[in-house]
């Protein structure tokens, strides 16, 4: 699987986790985090798939998805750990810590993976 294929849903994932957590508790840091945050991811997904369409990778993109996901990891792993709550903090840092893994897994292996022939 190619990066952008999970890192655009999962930034839209974190806007949408931004706009629900701002609208029942009022919190304008997981508006400013999720947004922020996943605004990032989505434009690195989108690089990453441009790059791909011109048969070349973009490490540049892949480096920023992991920094991000690592980043959310470290972040709500932390608040899951203060407060013990399962959504959102642990729920982020599972699933960040997933896509974290996983762009350390894409960086190992030499990125996304260019078809040779035109297919």
């Amino acid at each position: 699987m190619h990066d952008f294929c999970f890192t655009i849903p999962y930034g839209l994932v974190l806007v949408a986790g931004g706009i629900v957590g701002y609208a029942k508790k009022g919190s304008l840091a997981s508006l400013g985090g999720g947004l922020g945050i996943g605004f990032v991811l989505i434009l690195a997904g989108y690089l990453s798939l441009k790059a791909f369409e011109k048969k070349k990778n973009s490490y540049l993109a892949l480096i920023l998805e992991t920094v991000c996901a690592a980043a959310l990891t470290w972040v709500m792993g932390q608040r899951y750990m203060q407060t013990s709550k399962i959504m959102p903090a642990g729920i982020v840092a599972g699933i960040s810590a997933l896509m974290t893994a996983f762009y350390l897994y894409k960086i190992a292996t030499g990125g996304n993976h260019i078809p040779t022939k035109a297919e």
